[in-house]
């Protein structure tokens, strides 16, 4: 890097500066607010007849099962990833390398292979196998009767999430188990963050993809580009400030309690499910530094044709 881009570096850095206090400023004046809303009696009285929690359906299963924990690990470390090459790509820098597939087998089409950068290729990749992971969260969802735990059933659900809100804010949280049934602010953020951010993410991902438009121009009317990235952009940074707010809550309403129900499918306090959740981010750690060109150019040669 030349001094002059180190001196613009630093200068957007300092222009961005303001963003801390600023950000500090507005939670001190929510909480202030929040706390002198919840002493009105009109307010105190909404509290105690929308406590923050809709009812579950008789017969809703009870705890969280093994496979959420892996199913919760591979989505982690999917998104990791395709947020990585995601931002790779928006900075818009010439990649270490080249991939163009291979025009035969079961991808063989009558366009012509479209050549794009090693971190394009790893996204579709990683974006693959976060697709293929989603599919079977979905079936198992599904099956096994979990969905009343993260699809709203019943209409209380919005003034009991905007009780939470209000209780979180005041940062007098809501008291819960979610071993048995979470909060409603929490089941609409898990509702939108399956059924309508993933789904999002995967629909203007694929008309974003390099290629698609020769092989399916029908789709301009439908979505064009512009809209598409329109989408795209914002869609990945809510999943950015999901997973700092998921993690906070995670680890600010009691740890070893939250990390059992998530990694280890169990309900005490014990250091299982912290053991789980910190192998897990040290197999993070080591996949994002593993994750470099001279590793993923290897792979991807394995399915078409890689130049510097």
């Amino acid at each position: 890097m030349t001094t002059t881009q180190t001196s613009a570096t630093r200068s957007r850095w300092w222009k961005l500066a303001w963003i801390i206090p600023a950000g500090l400023v507005v939670v001190v004046l929510v909480v202030l607010a929040a706390q002198g809303i919840r002493s009105l009696p009109a307010v105190q009285s909404f509290l105690i007849d929308y406590p923050g929690e809709s009812e579950l359906p008789a017969g809703s299963p009870v705890g969280l099962p093994a496979w959420l924990g892996w199913q919760h690990f591979l989505n982690s470390f999917f998104l990791l990833f395709i947020i990585r090459t995601g931002w790779e790509i928006r900075k818009g820098k010439r990649p270490a390398a080249f991939w163009t597939r291979n025009n035969t087998g079961l991808i063989r089409t009558k366009n012509p292979p479209v050549r794009i950068g090693l971190p394009t290729w790893f996204h579709l990749t990683v974006d693959s196998l976060w697709v293929l992971n989603g599919v079977v969260f979905y079936i198992l969802l599904f099956a096994t009767g979990q969905w009343v735990r993260v699809i709203p059933v019943s209409w209380d659900v919005i003034p009991n999430a905007l009780s939470a809100a209000l209780q979180y804010a005041s940062l007098d949280w809501p008291t819960g188990n979610g071993w048995i049934n979470y909060n409603a602010l929490q089941l609409l953020a898990y509702f939108a963050t399956t059924f309508i951010a993933a789904p999002l993410a995967l629909a203007t991902g694929i008309r974003l993809a390099p290629g698609f438009s020769a092989t399916f121009r029908s789709m301009d009317r439908v979505l064009p580009l512009s809209v598409a990235r329109a989408i795209h952009w914002p869609v990945m940074i809510y999943f950015v400030a999901f997973i700092i707010v998921h993690v906070t809550l995670v680890l600010t309403t009691g740890a070893l309690r939250n990390l059992n129900h998530m990694y280890a499918a169990r309900d005490d306090e014990g250091w299982l499910g912290f053991a789980f959740f910190a192998g897990s981010v040290v197999l993070m750690v080591i996949g994002w530094f593993a994750a470099r060109p001279s590793l993923l150019a290897p792979l991807a040669a394995l399915t078409g044709k890689v130049r510097r």
